[in-house]
C-alpha cells in the first residue's frame, strides 16, 4: 500500500512523547487540592485532556508567536483552525454550522474548528445525533518512568487579602514534582478520518505544536517541564505496519524503583539509531525500519 507523504490524506501514526519536570507540576488533580496527579504506586500522572488543552491554547492564542511562526510555515487559514473548545462560544452560532449544507452534515462545522476535526467533540446539543463523537487523535495517560517525590511549600505576599493583616500566607499552596520522567502515548487513526474531514495538514499542525506544548504554556507551577523527545512512527499503511505497544514499548525508558534526582539517572535514553534494526517481537524478522518514517518533533 502506498505512503501519504504526497497527498492530504491522514497517515496512521504511533507516538510517544517523553517530558522532563523539575519542580513543577505538570498536571494538578482537582481531588487533591490540585497537588500533582500520582497513582497508588508513587508514579506520576498526567491526563489526555491535560495535554490536548494546551495544543488548543496554542491554536487559540491566534497572536501568539507559537501559531504565527506555524501558521507561515504550514501555510494555515485563521477561520479554518478556530477552537471548538474554548471559553464565550457562541452555541447558536455553532449549531447552525452544524445543520446539513450542500448535503453534508455539518460541513461548515467541520470546516471551521480544528479540535473537532482532529479531537472529535462531546458538543451534545438538541439535534446533535450527527456531530463527532470520536476523533482521529488521541493522548493516552501518561505516567511517570519513576515514582515521583512531591514537595509542599507555604507562599506568602506582602500585602494581605484578609481584613486588619498586613500580608499574606497560603500553607502548602506550591505542590510540586521534585523531578519525573513521564512518557506520553498518542496515536493517530486514518480509519475516523472520513468522518470528522479531519486532514493531513491537520495532523502536521498538531506535530509541529508537541515540542511547544509545555515550553510555550508556561505557569506559575508549572515552569520548568519540557518535551525531551516526540517520537512518532508514521505506518507505511494506513491500517496499521506494527505493533503501537512494540514501538512504544521500544522507546519507553527504563524504569526506576525510586523517585530520580535529575535526567542522568535514566542512562541514555532509547533513540532510533539504537531501535530500527530491532525486530518488532522476537519471533518476528520484521525490523521497526521496514514499517514505517520515524520522526523527532522535539528537535
Amino acid at each position: 500500500m502506498s505512503t501519504t507523504k504526497d497527498n492530504n490524506l491522514v497517515p496512521r501514526i504511533t507516538g510517544l512523547l517523553i517530558l522532563e519536570v523539575r519542580k513543577s507540576n505538570p498536571n494538578g488533580d482537582p481531588e487533591r487540592e490540585s497537588s500533582p496527579r500520582q497513582r497508588p504506586d508513587g508514579k506520576g500522572e498526567i491526563s489526555p485532556v491535560s495535554v490536548k488543552r494546551k495544543l488548543r491554547d496554542l491554536v487559540l492564542e491566534k497572536e501568539g508567536v507559537v501559531w504565527e511562526e506555524i501558521k507561515k510555515e504550514l501555510g494555515l487559514d485563521d477561520n479554518r483552525f478556530q477552537i471548538l473548545e474554548s471559553r464565550g462560544r457562541n452555541r447558536e452560532e455553532i449549531k447552525k454550522k452544524m445543520e446539513p449544507k450542500d448535503g453534508k452534515i455539518g460541513q461548515e462545522f467541520i470546516d471551521a474548528y480544528w479540535d473537532g476535526r482532529l479531537f472529535g467533540n462531546t458538543f451534545l446539543e438538541e439535534g446533535g445525533a450527527d456531530t463527532i463523537r470520536a476523533g482521529v487523535a488521541h493522548f493516552g495517560v501518561g505516567v511517570s518512568i519513576a515514582p515521583v517525590e512531591i514537595e509542599f511549600s507555604t507562599w506568602t505576599s506582602k500585602s494581605g487579602v484578609e481584613t486588619g493583616k498586613d500580608r499574606g500566607m497560603a500553607p502548602m499552596a506550591f505542590r510540586v514534582v521534585k523531578h519525573g520522567l513521564y512518557a506520553v502515548p498518542f496515536f493517530v487513526n486514518a480509519n475516523q478520518a472520513h468522518k470528522t474531514g479531519c486532514t493531513k495538514q491537520d495532523v502536521d499542525l498538531m506535530l509541529h505544536l508537541l515540542k511547544h506544548t509545555y515550553a510555550s504554556t508556561r505557569s506559575v507551577v508549572r515552569s520548568m517541564v519540557e518535551v525531551v523527545h516526540a517520537h512518532t512512527l508514521t505506518h507505511k499503511s494506513r491500517a496499521g505496519s506494527v505493533s503501537d505497544f512494540a514501538f512504544i514499548d521500544a522507546f519507553t525508558p527504563k524504569k526506576l524503583e525510586k523517585p530520580s534526582e535529575s535526567l542522568a539517572d535514566y542512562g541514555v535514553l532509547p533513540t532510533w539509531e539504537k531501535i530500527k534494526d530491532q525486530t518488532i517481537r522476537p519471533d518476528s524478522n520484521v525490523t521497526f525500519a521496514q514499517c514505517g518514517e520515524y520522526h523527532d518533533y522535539a528537535l
